[in-house]
């Protein structure tokens, strides 16, 4: 049934998402509407029977996403490294958890098990792990929509920025549009589904050794 899903979308010129990344703070920041933002995607992704991969943090916006999605039925993958447990998870964990090694491992992890990325508002593993996954797919190594959800203006510095690189030289205009940005959960997904790689990759994704980590999420089941 996914299958035939799949391919529906695929001739329809939309992605089917089955499940999506999303990173975010182990706060919550000081604007109420950080919360609401990630409430609402989390009923989002509710509505679209959408399972969440993400930090692993019962905390912050962490566990404000992640108790929405399961609580609405669908299933919730956290992976996080064993040195940050203390600090993430308080009280009990949410859906599966996922325990590994270090901050490499947990991105190939969440990237392996992923159809696309969304980065709600956080601090700086947010954004390392938000770049990671526009470089990667600058290089070729995923196909994979990478999203935005720019509450109140909260990446506007950072996408001036990547303005900024193209205007100097140092990011090709095409690859701008690897990030996908909205200011609501319900646009931003809706642009996801439409998207289509207009960059030139660095490099095809069968040079990269990685592409053993990034293979068909299908083997780790979540449906």
């Amino acid at each position: 049934m996914e299958e035939a899903q799949e391919k529906v979308g695929e001739t329809s010129g939309r992605r089917r998402f089955r499940r999506i990344c999303v990173f975010c703070g182990s706060r919550a920041g000081n604007r109420p509407s950080f919360s609401l933002a990630a409430l609402d995607l989390g009923k989002q992704l509710v509505e679209r029977k959408i399972n969440l991969i993400y930090g692993g943090g019962s905390i912050g916006l962490m566990g404000l996403i992640s108790r929405t999605v399961f609580n609405g039925g669908c299933n919730v993958l956290g992976v996080i490294p064993m040195a940050l447990l203390p600090h993430e998870i308080s009280g009990e964990t949410i859906g599966e958890v996922k325990t590994v090694a270090d901050m490499h491992e947990r991105k190939s992890e969440m990237a392996r098990n992923a159809d696309a990325f969304i980065a709600l508002p956080g601090g700086y593993g947010t954004m390392e792990e938000l770049l990671e996954m526009i470089a990667w797919s600058q290089l070729g190594i995923h196909e994979k929509p990478v999203g935005l959800l720019n509450v109140d203006g909260y990446y506007d510095s950072l996408l001036s920025f990547f303005d900024k690189g193209v205007e100097e030289g140092f990011i090709e205009g095409s690859a701008r549009h690897i990030v996908v940005s909205a200011q609501t959960a319900g646009e931003l997904i809706a642009k996801m589904e439409e998207y289509a790689p207009l960059h030139d990759i660095v490099a095809p994704r069968k040079r990269w050794e990685v592409d053993q980590l990034l293979e068909s999420p299908s083997e780790v089941p979540m449906s």
